[in-house]
């Protein structure tokens, strides 16, 4: 007699890259460290592979052709059932405006080739650890002027609209508004947002505040920088005491 086939509680990776033997790769080494690999080598072929697999995480290549990982990235956060899924950049373009580009794109984490697959497996274990970790275990709602974080929902408003966060964008700004007033370092975020060590380029840190900044228009200067330090959820904005 046969038993009932038991649900995978594995983690679903989906790898687009045009070289075959980085996604060949990447499947033999991910799949030994127990994930669901899904590999793609037509860019075109991406997001409709990715609306069906649903994946937890994509590593997704820049460089290739008709449609380049940036892109790809753009129409994974414009996807309501795709948006919240972090992306991992691997690409061959190291210049830091390039990864800076892809952090302001929406990507979580951005890795160079060549490239270490154990670096690489940790990065992803350390972003889908994150993300988990992101999910609060009680209701919360904070508030300042018209921004209004719901952590139960895990959503977030300026002025009533919806403003839509990935992930770690979420992370970040819940951290800063439970610590209002109080600066937060670069190195104290890499650690309590990105679960990274010390070491770890601080510049991740500024492009996603920017971002961050760049999405709460009118109420971007809630988050003051403190020059050479890191960042500050204000106790109230000097606009706001400018007109007191």
């Amino acid at each position: 007699m046969s038993s009932a086939p038991i649900e995978s509680t594995a983690k679903k990776i989906l790898v687009v890259d045009d070289e075959t033997d980085v996604t060949e790769l990447l499947a033999y080494t991910l799949k030994a460290k127990g994930f669901m690999v899904e590999t793609v080598n037509d860019p075109n072929r991406s997001i409709g592979v990715a609306r069906t697999f649903l994946p937890d995480l994509v590593i997704l290549d820049v460089m290739m052709p008709d449609l380049n990982g940036i892109q790809i990235c753009r129409m994974l956060r414009a996807d309501p059932k795709l948006r919240k899924v972090p992306v991992v950049f691997l690409t061959a373009k190291a210049e830091e405006s390039d990864r800076i580009q892809g952090l302001e794109t929406g990507a979580d984490d951005y890795l160079c080739k060549p490239f270490s697959t154990k670096e690489l497996v940790l990065r992803v274990q350390t972003i889908l650890r994150r993300v988990n970790e992101g999910v609060p275990e009680a209701p919360k709602l904070i508030s300042a002027g018209r921004i209004v974080l719901d952590g139960d929902r895990h959503v977030a408003s300026v002025a009533g609209e919806p403003v839509v966060l990935t992930a770690t964008e979420f992370k970040l700004l819940r951290l800063l508004m439970e610590r209002r007033g109080r600066v937060q370092t670069r190195e104290h975020l890499l650690i309590n947002v990105w679960n990274y060590e010390t070491e770890i380029e601080t510049r991740t840190v500024d492009t996603h505040v920017r971002r961050l900044r760049e999405k709460l228009g009118t109420e971007a200067d809630w988050i003051e920088t403190i020059r050479g330090v890191g960042y500050r959820f204000a106790e109230r904005r000097s606009s706001d005491t400018a007109n007191t």
